[in-house]
């Protein structure tokens, strides 16, 4: 297999507390590989230093080949990488598609001259773009809003008749749907979410399982973190479990859900009653 993203070793310490311990994983393409973990394992840390929101303090993160340790947020959304966060970012005063439209600001911004040299003039060059639109600039806003829309109508009838709906208007599970969509807008090589179904009903969580369900078919390669496990039983290629910052488990579902040591991280006690066969679901 191909590995796309390739995590060596990876430590954050935070004073006295080691957040992420050592942790390595490898991700191929098109694959879902979900971390999951009690609470405070160090899921969103390990997040963190891949998406480049945190620096480590020791290890590597490769993507596609390349040593990306360190670098800044910005510089790897250019190269492919998109998460979204535990609890939900969006832009409030914009509507749901100006927000999914931010997620292509890196796609738009690579297509316009770059000029270097004089301090400022690339700014003004920028300026002037937007200002004048002539008509290449038109034609890659026009694809980009047409791209914008077709990732809008993946979640139907919850964000299409709502295109116009500022953010701050909408329901919680909605704007977590933007937040997705946002991503995509990015054309993500790597997509990273981080608990996607937080805070969402039963019915929601069973439509946005569907929804990754669809980009995994799609040929998406994901990494996600989520504390509901049936859904990611159902849709992981392959699990890691973290557990006080270090990795305890990793394995095809069916075998991690039914390993000791993860039963043992998720029920707290040391030794495993005959009836605790299983992480609960």
């Amino acid at each position: 297999m191909r590995w796309l993203l390739e995590v060596e070793g990876l430590t954050r310490r935070f004073g006295g507390l080691t957040a992420v311990d050592g942790v390595s994983l490898k991700l191929g393409q098109g694959e879902l590989l979900s971390v999951i973990g009690p609470n405070g394992a160090g899921k969103t840390t390990l997040f963190n230093l891949v998406t480049g929101l945190d620096t480590p303090d020791e290890g590597r993160v490769r993507f596609e080949g390349e040593d990306i340790t360190g670098l800044p947020a910005q510089e790897l959304a250019v190269r492919g990488l998109a998460r979204t966060f535990q609890h939900g970012r969006v832009f409030a005063n914009l509507t749901v598609l100006d927000n999914v439209l931010v997620g292509a600001h890196t796609r738009l911004q690579a297509a316009r001259p770059r000029l270097g040299g004089v301090p400022g003039l690339g700014a003004l060059a920028e300026l002037a773009l937007a200002l004048v639109q002539p008509p290449r600039v038109q034609r890659e806003e026009r694809r980009l809003r047409e791209e914008a829309l077709e990732i809008i109508a993946l979640f139907g009838t919850r964000l299409a008749p709502r295109i116009a709906h500022p953010a701050y208007s909408l329901s919680y599970a909605n704007r977590r749907r933007v937040e997705i969509a946002r991503a995509l807008a990015l054309k993500p090589r790597l997509l990273l979410l981080d608990e996607p179904t937080a805070g969402m009903n039963e019915s929601e969580t069973a439509e946005m399982l569907e929804i990754i369900r669809e980009l995994k078919r799609r040929g998406h390669t994901i990494l996600l973190i989520e504390h509901k496990l049936d859904l990611v039983m159902q849709l992981s290629d392959r699990v890691i479990v973290l557990d006080d910052g270090r990795k305890i488990a990793e394995g095809l579902p069916e075998a991690v859900r039914h390993d000791p040591a993860v039963i043992e991280a998720y029920l707290g006690h040391r030794h495993v009653g005959e009836q605790a066969t299983a992480v609960p679901a």
